[in-house]
């Protein structure tokens, strides 16, 4: 059986007082549910705080990003070992954000992948489709080049020690959420086209799903056989929000 698996995102988010509140206020949640993996993801310059008010809790964290290279004149990133180093065990790759603002192509994913797995981290692999994409009928095409590249690169196996989440490009910060029938739909289709490749790995690998997930929704979208948790935005910033997720992912 694969865990259920409930990560946040805070992107741009926080302060120093805000991120110890949240990790205090989130330490008994993820005691309470022993059977839900709990990671955030906070900015890179609260890593280490993070790791401090993390220690000998349930609670995991990683990055939103990471560079690909390991160092260099490459000013205001970061390489994967020295997220590492930091007590990472996750780092997000190609977060629909990261993809539209940063012009990140499927093939420059599929490096920062390479090279986030290299350092010994997970990496949290990000598809999905705008929201044009979806109406014209093409999210089945879309999420299969972004797998695509990364399976050319790092092989099947890779998906061994990865995590895929989907993220409908327009539920994310619109409040829009897709049903929990059509999340379904495609992880099942995520898996199934992953188990072309090879039907063991498809059928271990943690499919998450990002898209605006609420602790009302999070219960029916994680009951769903595919649905192995979920990559929460803005409701990870939220003890009470986050909570009522984690708690949703045990049911």
């Amino acid at each position: 059986m694969r865990q259920h698996l409930v990560m946040g995102n805070w992107k741009l988010n926080g302060t120093k007082a805000s991120v110890e509140a949240l990790i205090k206020g989130l330490t008994p949640a993820a005691a309470a549910h022993p059977s839900v993996q709990v990671a955030v993801c906070p900015p890179v310059i609260f890593l280490g705080l993070v790791e401090q008010l993390t220690a000998g809790s349930k609670i995991a964290y990683g990055a939103q990003n990471a560079d690909v290279h390991e160092s260099g004149a490459f000013t205001g990133e970061n390489a994967p070992s020295m997220l590492k180093a930091f007590g990472c065990t996750y780092s997000l790759v190609g977060h629909s954000e990261r993809r539209t603002l940063h012009a990140e192509s499927d093939d420059v994913v599929a490096a920062k992948y390479e090279a986030i797995q290299k350092a010994g981290l997970v990496p949290v692999l990000c598809i999905g489709e705008t929201l044009e994409q979806f109406e014209a009928g093409v999210t089945k095409k879309v999420v299969e080049a972004q797998l695509k590249a990364v399976i050319d690169r790092c092989g099947i196996a890779s998906f061994s020690n990865a995590v895929v989440a989907y993220e409908p490009v327009w539920a994310i910060g619109t409040g829009k959420t897709a049903t929990p029938e059509i999340a379904q739909s495609i992880h099942a289709h995520i898996r199934q086209y992953l188990a072309g490749f090879d039907g063991a790995v498809a059928a271990k690998v943690q499919i998450l799903y990002g898209g605006s997930v609420t602790g009302a929704t999070a219960a029916d979208l994680f009951g769903q056989p595919d649905i192995d948790g979920g990559l929460v935005g803005g409701a990870s910033l939220k003890v009470d929000d986050f909570s009522q997720i984690i708690a949703g992912a045990a049911k």
